[in-house]
């Protein structure tokens, strides 16, 4: 199957990346796609190095002719976002991605790509093993854990690196040049409740949302996309004066928006409970029938007995905090059209053995609107007796519209496709606002082929645009500018 993919065009960036989707990936567990790359590096016979926290750094002099110039950073992370279909049985700790076309999109059977950084990666490995690509010195970095908190980019020191110039190759519009990016922090709050006996007459009834679209929680924010723990708290709050709740599952990753969440729930009246639960299910599925066409709700009777429930008190101040948890665009920018500024999204909510615990990923390219929404948030869920943690806070990257690498670009660009590249900044985190804080000098840019439904089990890659985006960063290579 991985072999279709092999003789796709350029071959010598499918192949790297076929390479690297057989080494399992996942953020938080990069001990051996840390090893592949070391191993990559010193084969080639290059200066290979890892740093004090996983990131790998390889040198390769400049090529013939290409001495004078600057040197450049080619930087991606090597982690993945894992996630999968229900229905898909896959282990992202032992497995290698499993691929194939269809049209012009390389996909994956069931689960996400990895193509989110994973093409940045091969086009570095590429260019690394290549002998007849021209090119200055190069530091190829790969970080580490870009996907579930930045270590990587947080724990590379200053001073490590060499080059004048970095690019960045983890945008994911092939005309689309970035300058720019939001920050984030990750809002957890977790509380306690006193569970008592369920009541012997009541009946189980498990609760299922699932067929959601799902998608990056930056990137995807401003698509109004239905987020399946606000959807589940709707239901719950319908139904909150016929049911109690025994336990509650709802999303999987802190930036990706919630596409399934499970409830199970005993009911005192079942006529009631579900007379009420139809009427939300079917103003829920109108409300979002142009968006998400694959939505589904059910509730079903459990053939497990729930003994233990939440109590009222404690269920209605659940419910009501979740309620007014905002989720979505908060604020749009008022200086760059069509960007958002500052959002939320309720990743992850988990009820179970007296236990609850939200996880929340607040992003703003102004850290002051950032604040405000993280304050809002805290509380609201102080309000409710939980206690809130902020944790995993990192900077945006303020644009630089000055910026010479820049100018390169947004010149090749136009002269390579007939039209302007799309100058913007994105509404995701991108690890040059933290190299940024230890590398101030240097001259950062973002830039990447086209991927569609990153962070969720329909990401997929434009083969096309695969092409078109290899045949820029070879154009750039020959362009940088003089020391």
């Amino acid at each position: 199957m991985n072999e279709e993919i092999r003789n796709l065009e350029p071959k010598v960036l499918w192949n790297k990346f076929a390479d690297l989707n057989a080494v399992p990936r996942p953020s938080k567990k990069e001990e051996r796609v840390i090893n592949f790359m070391k191993d990559f590096g010193k084969n080639l016979g290059l200066e290979t190095l890892e740093d004090e926290v996983g990131n790998v750094i390889i040198r390769k002099p400049a090529t013939n002719g290409f001495e004078d110039r600057k040197m450049v950073v080619l930087q991606s992370h090597l982690d993945m976002v894992h996630q999968k279909n229900n229905d898909t049985n896959f282990n992202f700790d032992t497995q290698g991605i499993e691929m194939y076309v269809e049209g012009d999109w390389v996909r994956a059977k069931g689960t996400t790509l990895g193509a989110d950084n994973g093409l940045g990666v091969a086009t570095i490995m590429a260019i690394l093993e290549s002998n007849e690509i021209e090119h200055p010195a190069i530091e190829a970095l790969f970080t580490i854990d870009e996907e579930t908190g930045m270590t990587g980019a947080k724990g590379l020191k200053g001073g490590l690196l060499k080059g004048d110039i970095l690019l960045n190759l983890d945008t994911e519009e092939d005309d689309e040049i970035g300058v720019g990016c939001a920050g984030g922090v990750d809002v957890t709050a977790s509380g306690t409740y006193n569970e008592i006996e369920a009541p012997a007459s009541s009946t189980g009834y498990v609760i299922k949302l699932k067929g959601l679209n799902g998608g990056h929680s930056g990137m995807d924010i401003i698509k109004g996309l239905g987020n399946a723990n606000k959807l589940m708290n709707r239901l719950l709050f319908a139904t909150k004066d016929f049911m109690q709740l025994a336990q509650l599952e709802g999303g999987s990753l802190r930036n990706a928006i919630p596409r399934e969440s499970v409830a199970d729930v005993v009911v005192s009246s079942e006529e009631k409970f579900l007379s009420e639960f139809e009427s939300m299910k079917k103003a829920i599925i109108s409300e979002y029938k142009t968006l998400e066409s694959n939505l589904s709700i059910t509730a079903e009777k459990s053939s497990e007995k729930f003994l233990k429930v939440m109590g009222k008190e404690a269920q209605i101040n659940f419910l009501n905090a979740m309620n007014a948890a905002h989720n979505g665009v908060y604020r749009m920018s008022p200086d760059i059209d069509d960007l958002v500024e500052t959002s939320n999204n309720i990743a992850k909510v988990s009820v179970a053995d007296g236990k609850i615990k939200i996880e929340c990923l607040t992003r703003s390219s102004v850290e002051s609107s950032k604040d405000v929404l993280a304050n809002a948030l805290t509380s609201v869920f102080e309000l409710a007796g939980y206690e809130v943690k902020l944790a995993g806070d990192y900077p945006g990257w303020a644009p630089n519209m000055d910026s010479p690498i820049l100018k390169v670009l947004d010149g090749l660009y136009q002269k390579m496709n007939g039209e302007k590249a799309n100058v913007a900044a994105c509404h995701a985190g991108l690890e040059c606002g933290i190299l940024g804080q230890n590398y101030p000098e240097m001259d950062m840019i973002s830039f990447g082929p086209t991927i569609k439904g990153a962070h969720s089990p329909d990401e997929r890659a434009s083969i096309s645009s695969a092409q078109k985006y290899w045949d820029f960063v070879l154009e750039i290579l020959k362009n940088i500018p003089k020391k």
